[in-house]
């Protein structure tokens, strides 16, 4: 019995984050503004949307690292880059090029204990980039973004071990707010 419950458990971790991600968004977009979600459809878009947002979601397989188009247009008033940024090669051209007035983003941190995730089998799901605040905080500041709040996330885990001890202590994800300058 004690182990069935540990993939509710795994979801009711994501829907905490989800529900932290949601409060934050409720902080600082009005419902009335129209939103891109960088990514393909996901949990937290349909939560969003359950609360009234109008949220968008990018094509799946569509190549951020290549193709801006999406996110040039005039359509959408936020840009959401929830856990997306990492796996770009570089994210600074697209952050660059959005033309929304506001961005909520979340990328996972760098942690000492921990390598990059990297999945050999699934080209599209790696890390390139996990971030120190610093490092993230200055690509923002450099493509034209203001940093209006910041919230730091843990993500603990019900796995035995050093490291899932460690994210109980350490925060994983930082999430923005920004504002175009």
């Amino acid at each position: 019995m004690g182990s069935e419950r540990f993939p509710q458990a795994y979801k009711n971790l994501h829907v905490q984050r989800h529900l932290t991600s949601l409060e934050f968004l409720n902080q600082h977009v009005s419902k009335t503004e129209k939103i891109l979600d960088l990514g393909p459809r996901n949990p937290l878009a349909e939560l969003l949307e359950k609360e009234g947002f109008q949220v968008t979601n990018t094509a799946p397989g569509l190549d951020l690292d290549l193709d801006y188009s999406v996110i040039q247009s005039p359509d959408y008033q936020v840009l959401t880059a929830f856990e997306i940024l990492e796996h770009l090669v570089s994210p600074f051209p697209l952050l660059q090029q959005a033309s929304a007035t506001k961005l909520i983003a979340s990328v996972p941190l760098k942690l000492w204990f921990s390598k990059a995730y990297w999945n050999e089998k699934d080209e599209f799901d790696r890390h390139y980039h996990e971030f120190e605040p610093r490092q993230f905080d200055l690509l923002l500041q450099k493509s034209g973004w203001k940093i209006i709040d910041k919230k730091y996330l843990k993500t603990a885990s019900f796995k035995l071990g050093i490291r899932p001890l460690l994210r109980f202590i350490y925060p994983r994800i930082y999430l923005v707010y920004c504002e175009r300058i």
